[in-house]
């Protein structure tokens, strides 16, 4: 499931509200433990985007062709 950063930001909300909204540490545990997974799969996932968007735009390519030989 694809999940745009507007999403990630209302989940992240959603689960600071459930910490805050618990009674005890040991019940807002499971909370912080899926906001903090989520937190750095959205991180990586940023990176990797952003490092495989330098690498598309890095400079000019060119595709030679042998074919030039022939004639």
């Amino acid at each position: 499931m694809d999940f745009t950063s507007h999403d990630i930001a209302v989940i992240e909300q959603a689960l600071q509200l459930a910490i805050r909204s618990q009674s005890s540490a040991a019940k807002a545990q499971p909370f912080q433990e899926v906001l903090g997974k989520l937190q750095m799969s959205a991180n990586a996932a940023m990176n990797s985007a952003s490092i495989h968007k330098v690498s598309m735009h890095d400079g000019i390519r060119f595709d030679y062709d042998d074919s030039s030989d022939v004639l």
